[in-house]
């Protein structure tokens, strides 16, 4: 297959990492049940965004310049959105996450209230204005009852594909408590993303609060070894074999070498882990994919090379563009020295083979 000039480099791909975001929180009033509408007008919460920092708002990271909003944060127009990526790029589906306060709230009720509305609206003002979009479903994570509450309520709608959730919470993910996330996602089909983020109930960092942004985005790549270590580990592929994990936005080259740790470790105490029959690194390769956006590709299409075959699988990556972050310039969302064949797995195959929900012919 020729790569076109340019454009996507497979038309039809699909994009598993689109951030929508809200204009303002005023947007989610008619989404609120009475009480909470009520509630957050009478508390005034609306004249605040409850956007995380981990994009500060004038970041250069945030934003492409040719993908900013005169007048709205970045992602937050769908007609922005269907001219810079969707007819663009000839996108077929394009996944919406959203990263919101909301998931971050300390009241678990609250925070069930803002999902609640932030999945109402997206259906609302997005999936219901182009067939091309679907969605992850925001829940409360520090609720694992609530979060099932939610994926329950929304998993009869297809256009929802996929259960959002941030790498660092208040507990290792693979704990006990967080297992109603993944039973309820299994029921009905829906892989688990893994989204870069913290929800900061405790340092981004093993060896406590960093300074300066630099030093938390960078410990990202260790939260999201941390929580994949926890969901080998306490078993929960092993509970919920029909499960996928989409780690988005992780990068990809420190995975080989963590791997390659974990299967090493697994080997000497593997009596505590009676479950585990079989080594961390086939469990990982059957279980999770990988977005591609950022992607930490080394400078050599022989070194890039390299890196893709200690992954073991040409099934684990994703095509992603992370709109409207600034992570790649022009139309080259994929690395050129990448074989046509690959390309097509990472674009069209491999998302269809884990978001079973989406439709396998380009919608009209």
């Amino acid at each position: 297959m020729d790569r076109p000039a340019s454009g996507c480099p497979v038309p039809g791909a699909i994009d598993c990492d689109i951030h929508a975001a809200l204009p303002n929180t005023r947007v989610l009033l008619p989404y609120f049940e009475p009480y909470w509408r009520e509630h957050i007008q009478r508390r005034g919460l609306e004249r605040d965004s409850f956007e995380p920092s981990s994009y500060p708002a004038n970041a250069p990271i945030n934003k492409r310049p040719d993908w900013a909003l005169a007048d709205a944060p970045a992602g937050s127009s769908l007609t922005a959105l269907q001219g810079h990526i969707l007819d663009r790029l000839s996108i077929r589906h394009g996944i919406l996450n959203v990263i919101h306060g909301a998931q971050v709230m300390f009241s678990e009720d609250l925070s069930l209230a803002f999902c609640r509305a932030i999945n109402n609206w997206i259906r609302a003002e997005w999936l219901d204005r182009d067939a091309r979009l679907c969605a992850s479903i925001v829940v409360p994570p520090h609720s694992a009852e609530l979060a099932a509450e939610e994926i329950e309520r929304l998993a009869p709608d297809p256009r929802f594909v996929q259960v959002l959730l941030l790498a660092m919470a208040e507990l290792p993910l693979g704990r006990r408590q967080n297992w109603p996330i993944y039973r309820a996602a299994e029921k009905f089909g829906l892989p688990v993303g893994i989204h870069a983020g913290s929800s900061f109930r405790h340092p981004p960092s093993a060896l406590g609060w960093p300074s300066y942004y630099l030093e938390d985005y960078v410990s990202q790549s260790q939260g999201f070894a941390a929580a994949l270590n926890s969901l080998v580990a306490e078993g929960v592929f092993v509970k919920f074999p029909a499960l996928k994990v989409v780690l988005i936005e992780s990068g990809v080259t420190w995975l080989p070498a963590s791997l390659w740790r974990l299967d090493k470790t697994w080997r000497g105490v593997r009596a505590e882990t009676p479950w585990l029959e079989q080594l961390p690194t086939e469990t990982v390769r059957e279980h999770v994919r990988l977005t591609l956006q950022p992607f930490d590709a080394p400078p050599t299409a022989q070194q890039l090379e390299i890196v893709l075959e200690q992954l073991g699988s040409d099934r684990m990556l994703l095509f992603s563009t992370d709109y409207p972050h600034w992570h790649f310039d022009g139309d080259d969302a994929l690395p050129a020295a990448l074989p046509p064949d690959l390309m097509r797995k990472i674009c069209i195959d491999n998302p269809l083979e884990t978001y079973t929900r989406l439709v396998k012919e380009p919608v009209p």
